[in-house]
Order: C-alpha cells, then structure tokens, then sequence
C-alpha cells in the first residue's frame, strides 16, 4: 500500500478554505481589525491635516456667530461639522483620528453585511465585499490615514444600501415601508455628510427602474410604493431634524443652502483656473491605478454580466451597481480639485460590485491574483507613508507662533492652512479658513481688508510667499493694509510671519 503524503501548503490552504466557510463572520472582524491596525493606528499621532484642522476649529465653536457655522465659513453640510464636534469631545485631534478608525472598522463590517444580505443563502457572500472595503478604506492612496468626509460619509452609505435592498426583498408593506424609510434616512445623512454623496439614493432609482423593486404583481408594486414612501419619509425627516439643529445653532437654512449647493457651482469654473489641478488630477490618477482599483473592477465586472440574476426573489442588481459606479466616477471628476481622498467615494461601488458578483464556489487566479495584487499595494504604501510621512513644514510655523503669542491674540493665514491655527491654538478673525471660498467669495479681498482695517484685525499675519497675491485674487483692497498695520518680525519654513504694530493698533 502506497502512502502519499499531503503537501504542506495543500493542508494550510484546505484549513483557510475551512475557515472561510464555516466562519466568515470571524474572517470578517478579523479584516476590519487589521485594517485599523495596520491603515490607521499606527498615523494615530501625526500632526493633521488643514482639512482636519479647519473642521476641528469650526466644529469646537459652532454657536450663533457672525458666519455660517460660528464665525466661521465652510462649505460643507451640518453632519460632518456635528461628527467632527463628536470626535473632538473625545479628545480634539485624537478624538477626531478616533472617530475615523470607528468609521473605518464599521465600514468594513457592514461591507460584509451588505454581501450576506446581496446573497443571503451564500456562507461566504460577505468576504468579497468586505475584503474589499478594507483594503481601500486602508490604502493612502485614496487618502486613508487622513479623516475626511468621504470617509465618515462611507458607513451612512453602506448601511443605506443593506436597507435598500432588505426593502427590495421585503414580504409585506409595512417591513419594506421600514427598510425604505432607513434607506432614505441613511442616503439623507450621507448627502448631510458631504453633498455628493448621493449614492444611495442613485442606488434606489435604479431598482426602481431595473424592476428590481416593481417587478410583476399586486404585492411587488406595494412593496415598491411603501419602499418609495419610507424613503421620502426617512429623507425628509433626517433633512428636517438637522436643519432644524444646525439653525438652533445659528446657521441659517438659506445661508446653508447657498454654502452647500449655490457655492458649488460657482466654485466650479474658478477652480478650473488652479495652474495645479491639472498635476494633482493627474497624481490622483496614478493613485488610482496604483490601487488596483481598475483591475479590479476588470475582473469582477465580466462576472456581474455572466451571473444569473432578476429571478423573483433575487433582485436585477446590475444596473443599479454600474449607475452607483457611474456617478461615483462622475463626482470623482466633477470635484475639481482632485484630492486624494476623493477616491474614498469610489469604495461604495467598489463594495457592491463585489457583493453582487460575489465569490464563487472555486476561486480563480485572476480573482485571487487581483486581491493579492491589491493587498501588496495598500501595505507597500502604507509602508511608504509610515517610512516617508507627509511632510508638514507649516507645523514650525504653529510652533513659532504658539512659543510668541500672548493671551486674547489671533492670527490668520493667507490663505488655507488652517493647521498652523489650530497647532498654535489661535482663532481667527477672517470667516475663511480654506483658499477655495476665499476665491469664490472674496476674490477682490474686499471682506478681508475690512478686517485688515478694524480694531479687530488679527495679532499675527502669516503669508505664504511673497504677499498676498494668488492666482483669481485681487490684492489692491487688502495689500497695502499689511504694511501700514502690520511688521515683518519672522520668516519660517517659507512662510513670512506679520506682527501688528502697536504704535500702529488703532490705525
């Protein structure tokens, strides 16, 4: 009797495909905590970004002021100032870091919810999804370890799409009037989140449209009115509440309307004058291939065309996937600006792409390939960025002004950088702590030499290069204001650092 002994890596991959069967749940947990681990903890400590700085001095004193939020302007919806502020009770810049690693963990967990409920029948329906979510939600190349509104939007859409498609399956009026009114609640804060986020809702639309929710029959045309019902009534009600709470905090509803959708159109055309959105639109691209995202997307699209679905008690999922992935990509362009971060809204898609197609019965290489391909990438640039960090030269000029400044001080930055305030723990008597709006709504500078002019002009003026002038500024209100108010006393890390004159104060 012949005796043939089992290769090692046979044994070690039977007992993996063992587990991913008899417990993908555990499989499930184990990415999300591995992310975190090694995606997002070990950036826990490193100084933030401007993004995250303004949000957090925005957030720290939302109340009736003389702007939008405070005494500060942004262009973004009341949600993500009010998860902002969550993260600061934690603890201000931990807090915040903290609050994405909540997001990021959640986010990967319902990644496999959203598969087992795509394909309830299947034990590993959740791992193609899930592992999906985590290697993007980890990789810096679509600006993890970074907190952002595509991120802490990310677990709002996915939680609005498991609805969706609970209601798609939904046996009776009041069940599928239940799940659309949390499909329509979750869309809601999502777009309250960030305004483009408007996935779920794109989502829904399609099923309507495919049939996937008005398939034939008296009970599917109710199932399809009472989910159409809950979602306007769950849409309405998060938009009502929050707008509701924004205003008992001072921020008008049609000052917010303005801030939030007006001021997106005309932001549009100045930021096509950027001389540097054509390089960033170009980097960002190369993140993105980087990523592997198109790979996968060219492996596991084939196999969303082939699979059989539309049956009656299965959803036609494909073309409600392929219009999330298309308005993903759209806002994706459309942002304009071509940050990193930006291709955090792809992962949505991305995760229901994979939940439909799911995973077969017997992995192919080209999938298995894919993944591996995507996991080396994701801890080749997270490794970059642990040995390379961002560099953050303005943190010497926080630095500088926190060992300077005295109590009741301020100062402001021209224009953007809102980091060297936050560092130096210094509030600004400019509404604008970003460049974009700066440009749009105050391109003659005539809001800031008022301020320059006033008794309330800030202590400290740091300005990156020369003077005031940037591309789409008129600095002719505003630049002669500095040398009359204010003296030269410093230049750090390329920035030139103003003081006021006190002989000059009351000028």
């Amino acid at each position: 009797m012949l005796l043939v002994e089992t290769p090692p890596q046979a044994v070690v991959g039977g007992r993996v495909a063992a587990l991913l069967r008899q417990r993908p749940g555990h499989v499930v947990v184990a990415m999300a905590v591995l992310t975190c681990l090694l995606g997002w903890l070990p950036f826990m400590g490193r100084p933030l970004s401007p993004d995250e700085s303004g949000l957090l001095m925005v957030a720290r004193q939302w109340a009736p002021g003389d702007s939008l939020y405070g005494d500060y302007w942004v262009d973004r919806p009341p949600v993500l100032i009010a998860l902002v502020a969550l993260g600061n009770l934690f603890g201000g810049a931990w807090g915040l870091r903290i609050l994405g690693i909540v997001a990021v963990f959640t986010s990967v967990l319902l990644a496999g919810r959203l598969g087992r409920v795509v394909a309830p029948h299947v034990p590993t329906a959740a791992l193609l999804p899930a592992a999906t979510a985590a290697i993007l939600v980890g990789t810096p190349l679509f600006g993890g370890t970074v907190v952002n509104a595509e991120l802490l939007g990310l677990p709002l859409l996915l939680a609005g799409m498991i609805a969706a498609v609970t209601a798609s399956r939904s046996a009776g009026f009041r069940e599928a009037l239940w799940w659309g009114t949390a499909a329509g609640a979750a869309g809601a804060g999502a777009v309250l989140t960030k305004q483009n986020l408007l996935d779920v809702l794109v989502f829904l639309l399609a099923l309507l449209i495919t049939g996937g929710l008005t398939r034939q029959g008296r009970a599917h045309a109710r199932t399809a009115l009472a989910t159409a019902l809950g979602a306007a009534l769950g849409g309405a009600t998060v938009l009502v509440v929050v707008v509701s709470g924004a205003a008992a905090l001072g921020t008008d509803p049609v000052d917010l309307w303005s801030a939030a959708v007006t001021f997106r159109w005309e932001a549009a055309s100045v930021v096509l004058e950027s001389p540097s959105s054509g390089e960033r639109f170009r980097l960002m691209l190369l993140a993105l291939l980087g990523s592997g995202a198109p790979l996968l997307v060219g492996v596991l699209l084939p196999r969303l065309r082939r699979r059989a679905v539309g049956a009656p008690a299965h959803p036609d999922f494909r073309l409600p996937v392929l219009a999330v992935l298309a308005w993903e990509s759209a806002a994706v362009v459309a942002g304009g600006s071509y940050w990193l971060h930006y291709l955090m809204g792809l992962v949505p898609g991305l995760v229901l792409l994979a939940a439909v197609t799911g995973l077969p019965d017997r992995v192919r290489a080209s999938l298995a390939l894919t993944y591996g391909l995507l996991v080396v990438s994701t801890l080749c640039s997270i490794g970059w960025v642990a040995v390379h960090p961002i560099d953050r030269p303005e943190q010497e000029v926080a630095t500088y002004l926190s060992d300077r400044a005295q109590p009741g001080d301020t100062a402001m930055v021209a224009f953007g950088v809102s980091s060297i305030l936050e560092s130096s723990g210094l509030e600004s008597p400019y509404p604008h702590l970003w460049s974009l709006p700066v440009r749009v709504r105050d391109p003659q500078l005539h809001e800031l030499a008022a301020v320059l002019a006033s008794p309330d002009r800030p202590t400290w003026l740091v300005i990156s290069g020369i003077g005031l002038g940037s591309w789409g500024l008129d600095t002719t209100a505003a630049q002669p204001l500095i040398a009359r108010h204010y003296d030269r006393v410093a230049d750090v890390a390329g920035y030139r650092i103003f003081r006021e004159s006190e002989a000059r104060r009351w000028w």
